[in-house]
């Protein structure tokens, strides 16, 4: 495990994807390249601004993808779908796509990835517009086996590499699929599962690894290797929320 953010953060492997997020202290988000302040703060902690229209009424998600990464369209609109599942945004949620220059590397640091945020990204929370960041990269994480990370209260990252190398290919799971499992996932997390900006309603935090939940078949539920999902998710369906982390969400402002 590796520290990286603000208050006991450290990497968690879920699903073979990471939420920069933990149990031992280590340095702040503004050890980061930083951007706007209101999303320049730690994991979860905007989750009743996203779930609630007490503040937001809006929500705006930009996508950035390096040349060769765009996400499925069926993704967006999966992502799409959950994020008006969960949240109370009545002035709606809009989604834009932008290319981005390709990084041209092999793999990329947290830094990195937060650099290319602060370089690139031009969405952020302001008047009664709330604005999250999503980054598909042409590179593996600096960690093995890493799909995907939350690292801020809007921003998140999916290695296009990585999910590529890993989906699409006769035996492996569709890249839809895998994509929508690893954005789901990390949007999941922004919103304060579990236990990170969401109170849970019941305890159902998995104490082995984070700030997970402890349903096997949830979502939010954390698996030590990533062929364990992927083999999962040839068969299956992408997971979703368990009763108990909605209930966490509702209890939060959402729906």
């Amino acid at each position: 495990m590796k520290n990286i953010i603000k208050n006991s953060l450290s990497v968690c492997l879920f699903f073979g994807f990471v939420l920069l997020i933990g149990c031992t202290k280590s340095s702040t988000t503004t050890s980061l390249p930083e951007i706007n302040a209101e999303n320049n703060k730690p994991v979860g902690a905007s989750a009743n601004d996203l779930l609630s229209a007490n503040k937001y009424t809006n929500l705006k998600i930009e996508i950035q993808y390096m040349p060769g990464f765009q996400p499925d369209a069926a993704s967006v609109t999966n992502l799409t779908n959950f994020a008006n599942s969960l949240l109370n945004k009545p002035a709606g949620i809009t989604v834009t796509q932008t290319q981005i220059a390709a990084s041209n590397k092999t793999s990329l640091t947290l830094n990195e990835i937060a650099s290319v945020e602060q370089t690139n990204r031009t969405a952020v929370t302001s008047g009664n517009q709330m604005a999250v960041y999503f980054l598909f990269t042409d590179a593996n994480y600096s960690q093995p086996n890493v799909l995907g990370i939350a690292y801020r209260n809007t921003s998140m990252c999916l290695m296009g590499k990585t999910i590529k190398d890993n989906s699409g290919g006769v035996g492996q799971t569709s890249k839809t699929k895998l994509e929508t499992t690893v954005m789901q996932h990390e949007l999941a997390h922004i919103l304060g599962l579990v236990d990170i900006g969401s109170p849970m309603q019941t305890n159902h935090k998995d104490a082995a690894h984070g700030n997970h939940c402890n349903n096997s078949t949830c979502l939010m539920y954390y698996a030590s290797e990533t062929t364990d999902v992927l083999g999962f998710l040839i068969t299956g369906n992408v997971p979703t929320l368990d009763a108990n982390c909605k209930a966490d969400l509702t209890a939060n402002g959402g729906k």
